[in-house]
């Protein structure tokens, strides 16, 4: 869809959205911030409430015509006590908020909630009396992601809770986005949605933002070879094991060759840098903390090898990972382990090992380093897969298909 058919959507209805994310702040969180600025050139008006983080701290500014919200986060969750404890603050932070854009701002039409959590259907609620609308944007599978974060077997009471209140916002919502077949086969299910009300938005990097450039072998500091990580790092994100494969190869195997650098924040970096530290990775990993888009693009044109750790479980398996996208919009060959969606995402592009075996990722990874034939065509096949099928302007059509069905159908029971 043209740059000029996408403003004739918004332009002809005045329609006013409100984007409410929990996880990031924008634009910070890729994906929302794609959304805001894709429904912003198609004429909708567009705001965020969002979190402050160390790296975007204002508490209201406008980017590319979205105004941004931001409330500060006063502690730092830990334990599922600490998680509610949040989960709380930021409910009534966003409550406040979104009450003093519609007396005092621009208003909305509707609220599009980014989970998770499952929580801001009652925040449609409150305001459906008023005649506002609810998108529920199903970022991850939280009942999933629970058990992966506290590494449970079993479902327990909590789980059950979660599962819930995901149930409550797929029946609150109007119109829903799945981020893939998997999440669209879940709403269908377990969240019993119509079928014409649910729409896939892949997420998908923006080839404006980042652009693959010419390597820069400086970024090595004086090592052969370079290994990427860029993500947010969580508990469930497998960066341990990262850090384990890395300690096979440099610290067991004795290689000190390969310069292992993680982009990205999030609340468990301060933990695993102390474990890099454990594990004697001092001189074999950087922490980079956020970068701009302009840095990770020098990264990620520079690396020989790119990881997605991700371990295998009911939540990661049907998650699509942004992270493999990006590597392969910058022709970086993948090691990860054999998750569904990550097939789905990277097909030939990838080397997939037997699901949280760290020495299998780390002779992939040896073995590749080794065979730069093999890395070239696989970051090859893996460009042009992402520049023909996967980059976020082929999402945009979808998106804006559901902010058709948004605005255009009566709620039905």
């Amino acid at each position: 869809m043209s740059t000029a058919a996408r403003r004739s959507v918004g332009r002809d209805i005045g329609r006013r959205v409100l984007i409410v994310v929990h996880d990031l702040p924008v634009p910070y969180d890729r994906r929302t911030w794609l959304e805001a600025c894709t429904l912003a050139a198609a004429g909708f008006t567009v705001s965020v409430i969002c979190p402050k983080s160390r790296t975007f701290s204002r508490s209201r500014e406008t980017l590319e015509g979205i105004e941004i919200y931001r409330y500060p986060m006063p502690f730092e969750a830990r334990g599922v006590l600490g998680y509610v404890a949040e989960f709380s603050w930021c409910f009534v932070a966003t409550a406040l908020l979104s009450l003093r854009l519609a007396l005092l701002g621009r208003g909305f039409d509707a609220i599009h909630a980014c989970n998770p959590p499952d929580i801001y259907w009652l925040l449609a609620l409150a305001w459906r009396p008023l005649g506002k609308r609810f998108l529920y944007d199903h970022h991850d599978l939280a009942p999933e992601m629970y058990l992966a974060k506290y590494d449970r077997s079993d479902p327990d009471a909590l789980h059950r809770v979660l599962l819930w209140l995901e149930r409550m916002s797929f029946r609150t919502a109007r119109t829903t986005l799945a981020t893939n077949e998997s999440y669209r086969e879940v709403a269908l299910t377990r969240g019993e949605r119509r079928a014409d009300s649910v729409f896939i938005v892949r997420s998908g990097p923006d080839e404006e933002w980042f652009r693959p450039g010419s390597a820069e072998p400086a970024l090595k500091e004086g090592r052969r070879f370079l290994c990427c990580y860029l993500g947010k790092m969580c508990e469930q994100d497998g960066v341990d094991h990262l850090l384990r494969v890395a300690a096979i190869l440099t610290v067991e195997r004795g290689r000190d060759d390969v310069l292992f650098v993680l982009i990205g924040e999030g609340p468990a970096v301060p933990a695993l840098r102390l474990y890099a530290t454990e594990l004697l990775l001092d001189s074999h990993c950087r922490f980079t903390g956020f970068l701009p888009d302009g840095e990770v693009s020098r990264y990620l044109s520079t690396a020989d090898l790119a990881i997605d750790p991700d371990p295998k479980n009911a939540w990661s398996d049907r998650s699509t990972m942004n992270k493999v996208l990006d590597y392969m919009l910058f022709g970086c060959p993948i090691v990860a382990f054999d998750l569904k969606e990550n097939r789905v995402s990277a097909q030939e592009c990838a080397r997939f090992v037997t699901p949280n075996s760290e020495r299998e990722m780390a002779d992939a990874i040896e073995e590749l380093l080794a065979d730069q034939e093999t890395r070239s065509r696989m970051g090859s096949e893996g460009r042009e897969r992402a520049t023909a099928h996967l980059l976020w302007r082929y999402s945009e059509p979808s998106l804006l298909s559901a902010y058709d069905h948004l605005f255009a159908v009566e709620r039905r029971s």
